[in-house]
């Protein structure tokens, strides 16, 4: 056998070594590599290099289903020309999703229809391929679950749950004004996730009136303290994409050139 055959093989074997391990398998596998003629190692490197892929594949369809997003969005369609990133990430840093892992919250701030709903999907979309556990909710839904969960003496179980995220994704942030037991409910959710997970915000609405949505603003601003430590503020801008590709608005148009032709 000559040195270059004999590094190949060594090479192949120690990634045999690595896969074994990953799928928690006895190290007997490697042992019968000494056994085996070079094409039935080339064939159990094979077999072990598709079921880790296919076991990839499955763990991320797992986690995307469990993370419930209402549909699927990907960064490589999104048009970034409506948001101001503020110097503390760039956009390079925001797709890596680094600052998930660092447990760093990210707020977008902007009128409806900016993209802001997109870019969070699409952001958690891609954690999970990254490995991460990641749950999408209204605050609306998420404040329904909590007092229902509440009533139901099941309360204690879906915080667990939620603690067990590494990103939360709230959507629509003080779109809807919430009662008092709402408030304490999701202040409690943010409080939990405090430099233990990341969560990415969307809202129209600025700081200063949030206390009008959450009844307490000594409750808002707590809110707002927790999440800004660690975060970064994204600005959206410009015109709503939804109202800018109306078919209403493209069908009024049409309607217009008609008569004037």
């Amino acid at each position: 056998m000559s040195t270059t055959t004999m590094k190949r093989r060594e090479t192949q074997r120690d990634a045999i070594r690595g896969m074994s391990r990953q799928l928690m398998l006895s190290n007997s596998v490697v042992e019968l590599c000494e056994e085996a003629t070079p094409k039935q190692e080339d064939f159990l490197y094979k077999v072990l290099c598709q079921e880790i892929v296919h076991r990839e594949h499955s763990r991320q369809a797992r986690l995307l289903n469990r993370a419930k997003f209402p549909v699927l969005k990907s960064l490589d369609t999104y048009e970034f020309g409506a948001i101001r990133l503020p110097p503390s990430i760039s956009k390079q840093e925001l797709f890596d999703c680094e600052f998930m892992k660092n447990n760093t919250n990210l707020i977008c701030f902007g009128p409806v229809g900016t993209g802001k709903t997109h870019l969070v999907i699409a952001l958690g979309v891609h954690a999970c391929s990254m490995g991460l556990k990641v749950r999408f909710f209204t605050v609306t839904e998420l404040v329904l679950k909590l007092s229902e969960a509440r009533k139901n003496g099941t309360l204690e179980r879906l915080i667990t749950d939620l603690k067990r995220q590494d990103v939360l994704i709230l959507d629509e942030f003080g779109y809807v004004p919430i009662d008092k037991e709402g408030s304490q409910l999701l202040f409690r959710v943010i409080s939990d996730s405090y430099e233990s997970k990341s969560l990415l915000i969307t809202t129209n609405l600025e700081f200063s009136k949030w206390g009008s949505i959450f009844t307490d603003g000594q409750m808002a601003a707590a809110m707002i303290d927790r999440l800004v430590h660690h975060g970064h503020l994204l600005v959206f801008e410009g015109q709503s994409y939804r109202m800018k590709h109306a078919l209403m608005r493209q069908a009024s148009g049409t309607a217009g050139e008609s008569r004037e032709q």
